[in-house]
């Protein structure tokens, strides 16, 4: 593959001029056009070693507004890095809707450079693709334009430069050895590249190939590449946005015959049985706490159910005797106006917690099949394909060694009815109880039918959903808490065995 590719071209220092001030004009003008458009964009400069990334990304910045970008260089990842899916410091770097966002080395170096050092084992590789090819996906479906470009000079052009940067006190430090190792073993390296290539230049994604040797050359490619690439992206909202004026609302599958009406909501367990329960298994779960800390293993658990199903009350019996410095509960409500700018993924994953910690969600990222399904927030399209987006992202949680548990707190009509009203009589409890909850309420049937499609979907091996009978408060709390115990000492056992 790239083999194929002259890197001879060059460009007169005229011709060049006269390109690059066109298509600065250009470009400056498509970034406002984005940002009005609320259209999101990355940019990601991938590469070898002394290939001019950082120049390229300087040239190329110099006809943008610098209100409207963010430049990232991603060198070796933090400790704290180190300890989450390695995706997560980028969905965390994400742009806001009408943004531009830099990259210089992104996501690819697990790929390439760490393959190489062979910090990454050729076992993880494929799910590292995987993982790769859903998150450019997943946001390209969400309106994100992503650039990549791979700057590419043979291995003489290479080491020339690499002896020069080295022969200047002022930029030696720029040349380590770990670049000098990809030199001499260039051809490893590059069959490295050209596979990770091969593999993720898809249509919603692709690569373009940047002869670098001519840096003159390589600024108007890229400088070219991206303004059409901003030109297209505008163009296909115009025409998404036509489209979905002549949208015609198709039926999905029913599911109100589902999993829920076949829950066994008469489950009970005395208070004298729920003292003695509780209290084990909150001791136990002490216990746990601290085994997970020391094995680096995190733990996701979220919460959904009908309101007033019990779900606060069940967190607040699940952490009474949980290390306060390990865990971290997350209610989740409306987006805020920065969230709304954002992929509907995003404010989930600044909490996915690092190794060793606990995050508990009360509310999810299910609200996108949910309420935001129910209540026409989203398209049908969208939470269509959220069921797709939400199992990637809790694979790749799993991927990283995370626990995953779902639990769907599941109350009847009658049940929440007399909840609602108890909450209404009760000073302390007032404030629980909202008219919208009393609406909501009037489209149980249409929530249940999308609970019952959610659970069918998105309950997998590595992130299942518990479905709890919560009509008895105490049945649910004890097994919601056993569930938990019994999981965790299950991945202790094997982490033990898989060290």
């Amino acid at each position: 593959m790239l083999e194929k590719i002259d890197l001879s071209k060059r460009i007169g220092k005229d011709a060049y001029k006269e390109r690059i001030r066109e298509q600065s004009e250009k470009l400056g003008e498509l970034q406002r056009r984005c940002k009005e458009a609320g259209i999101p964009v990355m940019i990601v400069f991938e590469g070898l070693g002394a290939s001019g990334k950082g120049t390229q990304i300087n040239h190329l910045i110099q006809a943008l507004d610098p209100r409207g970008f963010d430049v990232y260089a991603n060198d070796k990842s933090t400790r704290e890095e180190r300890l989450h899916p390695f995706l997560w410091r980028f969905w965390t770097k994400l742009p806001a809707q009408g943004r531009i966002a830099l990259f210089d080395r992104s996501w690819y170096r697990q790929v390439t450079m760490e393959r190489f050092d062979g910090k990454i084992p050729e076992a993880a590789m494929p799910g590292a693709l995987r993982d790769i090819q859903s998150f450019e996906r997943q946001l390209t479906d969400d309106g994100m334009v992503i650039i990549k470009l791979f700057l590419y000079i043979s291995e003489k052009e290479q080491k020339q430069r690499f002896k020069k940067l080295e022969s200047s006190k002022d930029t030696s430090w720029r040349v380590s050895k770990d670049d000098w190792r990809r030199n001499k073993d260039y051809s490893r390296f590059i069959s490295i590249c050209e596979e990770m290539l091969e593999k993720t230049d898809m249509d919603y994604a692709p690569w373009n190939i940047i002869e670098a040797t001519d840096r003159r050359y390589a600024s108007v490619k890229i400088m070219t590449l991206v303004t059409d690439c901003l030109e297209e992206a505008l163009r296909q909202r115009e025409i998404r946005g036509e489209r979905k004026e002549k949208e015609i609302p198709v039926r999905s599958i029913q599911y109100q015959n589902g999993v829920l009406s076949g829950v066994d909501l008469t489950k009970s367990l005395s208070r004298e049985d729920y003292k003695k329960e509780i209290g084990y298994l909150q001791k136990r779960l002490e216990r746990l706490h601290s085994q997970i800390y020391l094995r680096k293993i995190p733990v996701v658990l979220g919460f959904e159910g009908w309101d007033a199903a019990g779900k606060g009350g069940a967190i607040k019996r699940l952490t009474s005797h949980l290390d306060p410095r390990g865990y971290k509960v997350f209610p989740t409500s409306a987006p805020n106006d920065l969230e709304r700018v954002h992929h509907y993924l995003w404010r989930f994953w600044n909490h996915v917690p690092k190794a060793g910690h606990i995050a508990i969600f009360d509310r999810t990222w299910y609200g996108r099949v949910l309420v935001e399904r129910i209540e026409g927030f989203c398209s049908e399209e969208e939470w269509k394909q959220a069921y797709q987006e939400i199992n990637e992202m809790e694979d790749h949680m799993a991927n990283a060694g995370a626990v995953v548990l779902k639990f769907w707190l599941h109350i009847d009509k009658d049940e929440q009815e007399r909840r609602f009203l108890a909450r209404q009589e009760n000073p302390q409890k007032q404030w629980k109880i909202t008219e919208e909850d009393w609406r909501n309420r009037e489209k149980w049937d249409q929530y249940e039918e999308a609970v019952n499609e959610m659970l069918v979907r998105t309950s997998t091996t590595y992130a299942p959903w518990i479905v709890v009978e919560g009509n008895c408060k105490y049945y649910a709390r004890v097994k919601i808490l056993r569930t938990v115990v019994d999981v965790l000492e299950a991945k202790i056992r094997e982490t033990k065995k898989n060290p």
